[in-house]
């Protein structure tokens, strides 16, 4: 966990998409089903060849909101659609899901070691205009080698609030027990996380307080802009198994500048549990210290380290697990306001690299 220079590897003035013809793209120009300016990357993951870019739909004409690039393509290559275009140019005004495969609006993706792809399509578009709820926030995942859909699990109605808003994922699976996966979804927006079980294909929500944002913490300034905002959870970390089988997941709301965790054993059991015993079972790491706030974490099982972003501070900052969770043991790694103002998601691959995705958001 020490400082770092980052090599600049894609980046975009304008993003643009892979389009069945030239015609097609003016079309959808012309119609508003494409505007420009309105196509922002947000989430990022990657897969061998793959590196999986996400573009929510927080304003009309977003012609793609799942997509990926090469990564022995262009800096500037175009985003092709994932699983295609078709699945993906859906109508900000669509009143139902065109087919089962379709993809709304995808904050974040989330890359597991059986090859495949789980994807949180929130089923809402055109968010800071219209809000046009198409369907009701649902799990997506595809197989990477096929890149065929396995399976879609829509949120039951006890898992969400009148607030809730779905944009995270974290995904705990391993190579040998593929079938029994469980996801882990925070709701940032009424402060709870959502736990999905593959092998029951059922979810449940886990609720306490150290979901909830601080009161102190609620106000960032980016590139000379002040704002205030009281987003909770939403930032997912797992560990490696420990000597149980379970992990340990590292959570923190958006606002925030604390550090929590709890066993995954826990997340997995908690419609069985006592929840007034269970509430002492979420732990208190520590805090990072003042403008530490963070939008996505990852840790990496191999070093041990956790990765963090830095919104209030354009970078990347790390604590290795081994040692207490203190200002000091959070360093950045590196820090520039010109090139990484707003870095908005982070993922360590499986060959040991670091990527970020910064948007000016």
């Amino acid at each position: 966990c020490k400082a770092a220079t980052p090599q600049l590897r894609f980046a975009w003035k304008e993003v643009d998409f892979t389009w069945d013809s030239p015609e097609q793209r003016e079309t959808a120009i012309k119609d508003g089903v494409f505007v420009k300016a309105n196509n922002l990357p947000l989430g990022l993951a990657r897969w061998k060849n793959k590196v999986f870019v996400t573009v929510p739909r927080w304003k009309n004409g977003v012609a793609s909101s799942l997509n990926y690039i090469d990564l022995d393509g262009a800096p500037d290559q175009a985003l092709k659609p994932y699983p295609s275009l078709k699945d993906n140019l859906v109508a900000d005004d669509a009143k139902e899901l065109p087919s089962n495969s379709s993809i709304i609006s995808v904050f974040r993706v989330f890359v597991d070691p059986c090859d495949r792809l789980w994807v949180m399509d929130s089923g809402l578009a055109d968010i800071l205009g219209s809000a046009n709820q198409v369907v009701g926030p649902s799990l997506v995942i595809f197989d990477l080698n096929t890149n065929q859909l396995l399976h879609r699990y829509y949120f039951k109605v006890s898992d969400m609030k009148e607030d809730s808003f779905f944009a995270n994922i974290a995904v705990d699976a391993n190579k040998d027990t593929c079938d029994d996966a469980f996801a882990y979804v925070p709701d940032l927006g009424a402060y709870g996380v959502v736990v999905y079980s593959l092998k029951q294909d059922d979810s449940w929500r886990v609720s306490h307080h150290y979901f909830h944002f601080e009161p102190l913490a609620g106000s960032y300034k980016v590139g000379g802009v002040e704002f205030h905002w009281t987003d909770g959870v939403f930032a997912l970390a797992l560990s490696e198994p420990r000597e149980n089988g379970y992990r340990t997941m590292f959570f923190h709301a958006f606002s925030s500048t604390k550090e929590f965790c709890v066993s995954t054993e826990l997340l997995r059991n908690y419609t069985h549990i006592d929840k007034n015993e269970a509430f002492h079972d979420f732990k208190l790491l520590g805090d990072r210290g003042e403008r530490t706030q963070s939008s996505a974490s990852f840790y990496d099982e191999n070093t041990h380290v956790l990765f963090y972003t830095q919104v209030n501070r354009d970078g990347v900052g790390c604590w290795n697990s081994n040692k207490p969770y203190t200002p000091e043991n959070n360093p950045l790694i590196f820090s520039d306001p010109e090139m990484y103002e707003f870095l908005n998601d982070l993922k360590v691959d499986n060959e040991g690299t670091l990527w970020f995705l910064s948007d000016k958001l």
